[in-house]
């Protein structure tokens, strides 16, 4: 049973975002106005999954970014904004607008509020403003859309909400369960009979969450000038949530105030941009009815607050007499994706087809790979390159550039992605995924440099020399598994090779925090090497331990010269860790 009071939940002041204090590490569950007035007492949010926590962040940063794009530190209106009191409307004055000084003047708002160490009272009066929006039971209700309206929209009249049909589960919108009625989840932490109960405060945290990371399993979709199945047809529908499609990547900090404010971004952070736009979330549109007029349009955002609160569904909750939910969902038709460069956490990939940027996303076959392995991606090694770099961290350039964070600062880069599974008519999750990387300021955004002082090239090559002596690792097990008869040595080799990267992952990330701009490059360089090498051995004798006498007598392969069969030898494991040592040993004396 929950326990609801259906008359108002709001959520600006009543407790449902879940927090760990700094002072005690315990969990403690706060309202939106707690979370502002205190998010330098909390070191993080701390929900069910990383990625409810990671959606529930971006719903933080969109209010942030509204407030801040409109009041400075002090809580004074910038003077190129103009406010509507009645309409609680902002309208930007083009009279009044510079680029140049609105640039500054906003990053002194950023810097100030650094400075201060906590969030000032504009916040608070925003949510006190728009509070009626963020009723969870309210006349409209949050993130949601009412029973009238969600019938004028669905495009199937055996879809209405009077019908029954057209549902999605709480066990589906619970991610940690993701059971639809045609799928049932295995392994799920919850027993059958508790699948659908949930409490007010968790369900408002899924809610969010699934319109960051939907599936495909609900079937009904809202009419879109009788297009509907064309679009169906084309894609538009079949995309999950926004979230679902990206490789998340932002900025950790000490606190929850100091991760909100890195990755507060209030300056554009695209290259000879000269745009300006009014930040307008989701419950600032007029009416639900609005803003899915828009997104019918298929108009892509053009603000941050917008894409950080996008919807991928309708929703309408209807409750019970025993006060449990009935959840109807309709899909929302999605924007375009490409060269979307507004959406500041995620790395980017070139469209073979077409030549654009997509956003990339992580998936079940590089499920193993840290970040790392990508560090490339996610730091731009020469910025004349063409390949764009994730907006968070063009962001964190600007303030170390602008000397608002120090270049002797630690920067965490995170990463949290919901992997999807294979199948395009559910796309489940399968697993979710999360990583990270610490650098020192100095070293992430060191001037460039064609000597070999430039760190990020040493870093570059560094990587790509550990991942080759990984592929001479994954032959040798290869081989291996040729010697011992395995049925599939390749896989073997995949196996096995995963495991000596999980060997490899902490002592490098510990070897890539530890550099500093102050650094002999090649005495760091050469302590990596080393204990590289240790790694290598460490791997190669646990496989030598368990070797049998088949593997000692060995079998005989074609002998290959550039790609001709000219010949047999004989391999065993003694021949293939020799050779193993010997490539090893000769791309590490390469420099």
């Amino acid at each position: 049973m929950m326990a609801v009071n259906n008359n108002s939940f709001n959520l600006t002041t009543e407790p449902w975002i879940k927090v760990i204090e700094m002072q005690t590490n315990q969990e403690r569950t706060v309202s939106l106005i707690d979370i502002f007035e205190n998010a330098q007492e909390y070191r993080q949010l701390a929900g069910e999954m990383r990625t409810q926590d990671l959606a529930i962040f971006r719903l933080l940063l969109a209010i942030l970014t509204t407030v801040y794009s409109r009041f400075n530190a002090d809580d004074k209106r910038y003077p190129w904004v103009n406010m509507d009191a009645s309409s609680m409307s902002f309208k930007i004055d083009k009279g009044k607008f510079n680029r140049k000084s609105s640039r500054q003047q906003l990053l002194a708002t950023w810097e100030k509020l650094y400075q201060s160490g906590h969030f000032s009272g504009a916040v608070i009066q925003y949510l006190k403003q728009y509070e009626s929006r963020f009723d969870f039971f309210g006349q409209r209700p949050f993130y949601q859309i009412v029973a009238k309206d969600y019938d004028v929209l669905v495009d199937d009249e055996k879809k209405k909400i009077a019908t029954g049909n057209g549902q999605v589960a709480v066990q589906q919108i619970n991610r940690r369960v993701s059971e639809s009625a045609n799928s049932r989840a295995i392994f799920s932490p919850r027993s059958p009979d508790m699948k659908n109960k949930i409490q007010l405060d968790e369900l408002i945290r899924w809610i969010i969450s699934y319109q960051n990371f939907t599936g495909t399993t609900d079937k009904t979709a809202i009419k879109v000038d009788n297009q509907t199945s064309k679009l169906r047809a084309g894609g538009v529908y079949n995309l999950g949530g926004w979230l679902y499609g990206i490789r998340p990547v932002f900025a950790k900090g000490h606190s929850l105030f100091e991760t909100l404010l890195l990755n507060l971004v209030l300056v554009t952070t695209q290259n000879g941009s000269n745009k300006y736009n009014i930040q307008k979330p989701v419950w600032e549109y007029d009416s639900v009815l609005d803003y899915i007029k828009e997104r019918k349009k298929r108009i892509r955002p053009d603000n941050l607050a917008e894409l950080y609160t996008e919807w991928s569904r309708i929703l309408c909750i209807q409750w019970d007499e025993d006060k449990q939910p009935s959840i109807f969902s309709a899909k929302i038709p999605i924007f375009e994706a490409a060269n979307l460069f507004i959406e500041p956490m995620t790395t980017w990939k070139v469209s073979p087809k077409t030549s654009d940027y997509l956003p990339d996303r992580q998936k079940l076959s590089s499920l193993g790979i840290a970040m790392w392995r990508n560090f490339g991606q996610y730091v731009k090694i020469w910025q004349k390159d063409s390949q764009p770099e994730p907006g968070i961290v063009a962001w964190l350039r600007i303030l170390k550039r602008e000397k608002l964070i120090s270049k002797d600062d630690a920067i965490v880069l995170n990463s949290i992605s919901l992997i999807k599974d294979k199948t395009s008519a559910s796309q489940l999750p399968v697993a979710e995924v999360v990583d990270d990387m610490q650098l020192q300021v100095a070293v992430l955004f060191a001037e460039e440099d064609t000597t070999r002082r430039y760190w990020l090239v040493r870093i570059e090559d560094v990587i790509q020399m550990t991942q080759t002596i990984g592929k001479y690792y994954f032959h040798f097990i290869e081989n291996i598994g040729r010697i011992r008869r395995v049925s599939n040595p390749k896989a073997f080799g995949n196996q096995m090779s995963g495991k000596f990267y999980e060997q490899l992952n902490e002592p490098f990330k510990k070897w890539l925090a530890g550099l500093t701009d102050q650094d002999d490059r090649d005495e760091k360089v050469n302590l990596w090497k080393r204990q590289l090498k240790e790694i290598v051995a460490e791997a190669t004798n646990d496989v030598m331990n368990t070797s049998t006498s088949k593997d000692i007598r060995g079998i005989m392969i074609d002998r290959k010269d550039k790609g001709k069969v000219v010949g047999k030898k004989e391999i065993n494991i003694f021949t293939e860790k020799n050779q193993l040592m010997v490539s090893v040993n000769r791309r590490l004396k390469k420099e």
